[in-house]
């Protein structure tokens, strides 16, 4: 009998994470290195240089989670790492290093989606409160970050987890417009949190932002959707009553930002909450060149107009996801719902999200706010069913930045 533990590395974009989790339900060491220093000042990832970061992060992150976990190599069962989606390069500096260390320790190597590993980040909570009883009934799956908005049909068979998808966004992710508005704004990245935090002083109703409905188009049928991420189902395949689209708000926001003579303000904010490289005085990896990140600090740079702005970009968002999410769930009969990724830190959709599922009568959980972000806790809970069907990666396992999940 093994002991239950898994060693999972999750490199898919900008952090390095390692952890230890038992049997897919208790998390016993959890390390994080973000790059947020590294990309702040471009307003984004940037994928070469996260590259980088993976290299110098990955063996200290792997040693400081086994150190944490108390535990040696020979304890574990398997290893497992994301195998996409995610950035390319990034993604091989997990592989390589999980396959290595698998090898050198024979332990077998369980490869992940980084889709099932958010869902599993709220099972893994789950199974954590209700030790006794799994919870393993079939829900419906919010998945929704930087680089995804996706809505899944989640199904324990046989012991492992099966996916449809239901939906999907056509262009941007709803993370994606957060951290651009937030650019466009003058604020730091990633945008969320910065959001999130200024949203509560605006009015939600001052700007009325509306989301179309998606057309479906025969001309999808067959055709991937446009969007950085993973290649999942062609969009002529799915309802179009479920599908998102967040660049219309994105330019609706420029537009906005442009007639109503906001973006010297966003320009100047932009200077104060990051003197030193506004002045040159900083390379990217500075600490001199990280803001103060204090909502205070932004609070008093915002004129009573972009708190407005925040708040009803915020408002539209969160309505939409809420609207597609809730839609699907009663179309398909689901009484449960899951919502996790980046974005389901977020304050506001929380709240909103929790309000709407009881007055319908629904189960809605999340992951903590440790685990909604990317992190190797999720991807270790993932490989566990898979670990006890026996399903391990090939030897010539390779990342694949357009990895399926359904």
């Amino acid at each position: 009998m093994g002991t239950g533990l898994i060693l999972g590395i999750e490199t898919s974009c900008d952090e390095t994470a390692a952890a230890v989790v038992e049997r897919g339900r208790r998390t016993v060491s959890s390390v994080v290195a973000s790059q947020i220093a590294t990309h702040a000042r471009y307003g984004g990832v940037v994928p070469e240089l996260a590259s980088r970061e993976h290299l110098r992060a990955i063996v200290p992150v792997v040693r400081a989670t086994i150190e944490q976990a108390g535990v040696g190599f020979k304890d574990l069962d398997a290893v497992a790492v994301t195998a996409g989606p995610g950035l390319a390069g990034a993604l091989l500096v997990g592989i390589t290093y999980a396959k290595a260390l698998a090898y050198a320790n024979r332990l077998p190597l369980i490869a992940v989606n980084h889709l099932e590993g958010h869902i599993h980040a709220v099972l893994l909570r789950e199974r954590g409160e209700h030790d006794a009883r799994p919870i393993e009934e079939p829900a419906l799956a919010l998945v929704v970050s930087g680089g995804h908005t996706h809505l899944y049909l989640a199904q324990p068979r046989d012991g492992l987890w099966s996916y449809a998808l239901i939906g999907r966004t056509v262009d941007d992710a709803a993370g994606e417009a957060y951290d651009k508005v937030a650019k466009l704004l003058g604020l730091g990245y990633p945008g969320g949190p910065w959001i999130d935090a200024l949203a509560q002083f605006g009015d939600a109703s001052a700007v009325p932002f509306s989301f179309s409905q998606v057309k479906a188009k025969a001309h999808l049928r067959g055709k991937t959707p446009r969007t950085k991420g993973a290649e999942t189902s062609p969009i002529g395949d799915l309802d179009s009553h479920f599908l998102f689209s967040f660049s219309g708000i994105k330019t609706a926001v420029l537009r906005h930002v442009d007639v109503h003579g906001l973006r010297e303000e966003a320009e100047r904010r932009a200077d104060r909450l990051y003197p030193a490289l506004a002045n040159g005085e900083a390379s990217v990896t500075d600490a001199a060149a990280k803001p103060a990140q204090t909502k205070d600090q932004a609070l008093g740079l915002c004129t009573q107009g972009t708190l407005d702005l925040i708040a009803s970009f915020q408002h539209a968002v969160v309505g939409d996801l809420m609207k597609k999410t809730f839609g699907a769930a009663e179309q398909l009969g689901a009484s449960r719902i899951l919502v996790t990724g980046g974005v389901a830190a977020n304050r506001e959709l929380r709240e909103r999200f929790g309000d709407e599922a009881g007055k319908r009568g629904l189960e809605i959980s999340f992951p903590t706010k440790a685990l909604s972000t990317d992190n190797a806790a999720m991807i270790a809970a993932a490989a566990w069913p898979r670990f006890e069907a026996n399903e391990f990666a090939p030897a010539d396992l390779s990342g694949d930045p357009a990895l399926k999940l359904a």
